[in-house]
């Protein structure tokens, strides 16, 4: 066990040679070997809730409080940062061509290449504190606490916009058909490619965390209230499991299905399950088991 100075509140994500990267709320990036040994810490100039993002050549991308999104190479040394116009809690996302996506307080989606120039900026109406999920080679799909979630084409223009009312922080996955599914709120909704919404499904409790889409099409969500229901594709629940507390956090799914989550404030938790995670462009919070938040990770 290691002990930060401050709340953790970033996923962890591993590197191919089982390197453990994650923020906390002391300022700090963190690197730990597989033994729980930490290799380095580099600083910040303030919380860092951003989750970290994977590149193939080893680059740690992530955002921090500071109005800063910074690149780091696999030593903790760093090799460029931007400057957003607002805090950086997004989570970011690298798309198949290695652009880098991340939303910021600014009301902003930002593109980057690899050496960290800017590609391009989409506003939206509000803060963006949500992860992107890019579509393979197609668009990138984002939701803002002005209620649309969006789909933006890979040279930076609108594809479409739809108004959900959401306000939460829940981040857009991918289905098999290509359905977009998200939390909105108090329900579960599933868009059409062409941001249409197919249908939407109440729960109990305004939802931070994020669906997950398991290979049989079906679903995982948990309500705030921290209940973690399982549905097909036409919203009847197959399986359901209380929390016995506040559903904050994105389960995660392992190569035999089992199910782990946080289970109340005090214990984690693994489920029987038998379906592993869809093999789509973005089928969970971080696009993959790893948590890479690189679309080269194909689950």
């Amino acid at each position: 066990m290691f002990e930060t100075g401050g709340e953790i509140k970033s996923s962890p994500a591993l590197a191919k040679d089982g390197t453990v990267y994650f923020g906390s709320h002391d300022r700090k990036l963190y690197a730990f070997s597989p033994e729980g040994k930490k290799k380095w810490e580099f600083k910040t100039g303030a919380w860092v809730d951003s989750s970290a993002a994977l590149a193939t050549d080893g680059t740690i991308y992530f955002g921090s409080w500071d109005k800063n999104f910074y690149a780091l190479t696999p030593k903790g040394q760093l090799k460029w940062k931007f400057p957003a116009g607002g805090e950086v809690t997004s989570s970011p996302a690298i798309g198949l061509d290695g652009t880098i996506y991340f939303g910021s307080h600014d009301k902003k989606l930002y593109a980057l290449r690899p050496d960290g120039e800017k590609k391009w900026e989409f506003a939206a109406g509000a803060p963006i504190t949500s992860s992107p999920a890019p579509n393979v080679d197609v668009c990138v799909y984002f939701s803002s606490v002005d209620g649309f979630i969006y789909a933006v084409n890979l040279d930076g223009s609108l594809r479409w916009r739809l108004r959900t009312g959401g306000i939460t922080t829940s981040s857009p996955t991918i289905g098999p058909d290509g359905i977009i599914y998200i939390c909105v709120n108090q329900h579960l909704w599933a868009i059409k490619t062409d941001g249409q919404k197919k249908w939407e499904r109440g729960v109990e409790g305004a939802m931070e965390s994020s669906p997950v889409v398991l290979e049989d099409d079906s679903t995982i969500c948990i309500s705030g209230w921290g209940l973690m229901l399982n549905m097909d594709p036409e919203r009847t629940v197959k399986w359901w499991v209380f929390l016995n507390g506040h559903g904050g956090a994105t389960p995660t799914i392992s190569p035999a299905g089992i199910v782990y989550v946080p289970d109340s404030a005090f214990y984690f938790s693994a489920y029987h399950g038998t379906v592993p995670l869809a093999k789509t462009p973005w089928p969970k919070f971080r696009g993959n088991l790893r948590n890479t938040g690189n679309a080269a990770d194909h689950s």
